[in-house]
């Protein structure tokens, strides 16, 4: 699988940015508007229909429609994992349903002293496509860097 990774440092204490990545509306603020993202249900890991905090067990079921064009495309994240510890946190996403073939993000969250936080996002990987979007996926970079700049600029526009 290929890896795509961004950091951004953000002046905003861990608690704050921790919680706001731990919400649907997070997920939400952080999805640029040319995606057209709509969240059609969320199911918490008890079953549960919106719960508060995406916690491990979580399904996010969502489509997307890029620029608009297309049809809009479905995509299912599963939260895999969630762990806080003092000073750091992540969570894992996979993808369940949508349009790559493979696809982890891990969002890892790091105390960077009382009123920072450092924001790390890894995602591994592989282009649709068969064989070629497997050949094409170390250039996937390309389409996610304006979508991770995005992220981190807002997350540090609204919590900075």
């Amino acid at each position: 699988m290929a890896t795509y990774r961004r950091r951004v440092r953000v002046a905003a204490p861990f608690d704050e940015v921790w919680a706001f990545h731990s919400r649907i509306d997070g997920l939400e603020a952080l999805t640029p508007d040319f995606m057209n993202l709509r969240v059609d249900r969320i199911t918490g890991p008890n079953g549960e229909r919106d719960p508060d905090v995406l916690e491990a067990g979580t399904r996010i079921e969502m489509s997307m429609r890029p620029f608009g064009v297309g049809p809009r495309q479905p995509w299912t994240s599963v939260i895999e994992e969630r762990e806080e510890a003092d000073g750091e946190a992540y969570f894992l996403d996979t993808m369940a349903d949508g349009p790559f073939p493979r696809w982890r993000h891990t969002h890892r969250f790091y105390a960077a002293g009382e009123d920072a936080t450092v924001v790390d996002d890894r995602v591994e990987y592989e282009l649709p496509g068969g064989p070629l979007g497997k050949a094409a996926s170390p250039l996937g970079w390309v389409g996610f860097e304006p979508m991770f700049r995005y992220r981190h600029r807002e997350t540090r526009k609204r919590l900075e």
